[in-house]
């Protein structure tokens, strides 16, 4: 078993505004040290109770999935011989209401681009690398939202 932590931190400081009314800006702190600085969404707050230069949690949702699906490739694709060069992936998260209703990221679309240094692998054995990495991704395994691969 593993445990992964986060601490998340929210103060009246910063976040007042009239009316009573209260900001979303807050502050991700994780165990290496590093802190990113996160809001509610801008798509579900507007400013100035969001701030859209901040991280949301749904962005970082997209994020994860992103990135973990990333570390699988390289490593599938490391152990088939591939050399990446270069991976980029421009995600997108799709919100909407779920089958119960609920408002959630019913979908993650990951579009990755790779580049290699030398040949890459052919249509078909790339489309292999993308299911294993799929079905080895902790994140996507965590998830019930639909997460689609399209190269």
């Amino acid at each position: 078993m593993q445990i992964h932590t986060a601490s998340t931190h929210w103060n009246r400081d910063g976040n007042d505004l009239p009316e009573g009314r209260y900001g979303t800006s807050h502050v991700w702190a994780f165990d290496g040290g590093a802190t990113i600085p996160a809001s509610a969404s801008p798509h579900v707050l507007k400013p100035p109770f969001s701030d859209p230069a901040r991280v949301d949690p749904e962005e970082a949702l997209v994020a994860a999935a992103s990135s973990c699906h990333m570390l699988f490739y390289l490593f599938f694709a490391h152990r088939e011989g591939y050399v990446v060069e270069d991976y980029r992936d421009d995600a997108e998260g799709i919100m909407e209401r779920s089958e119960v209703g609920r408002m959630a990221i019913t979908r993650i679309r990951l579009r990755p681009v790779i580049r290699y240094a030398g040949d890459g692998p052919d249509a078909e054995t790339a489309a292999a690398l993308h299911e294993k990495s799929h079905a080895a991704c902790f994140i996507a395994n965590s998830l019930k939202s639909d997460i689609e691969v399209v190269t």
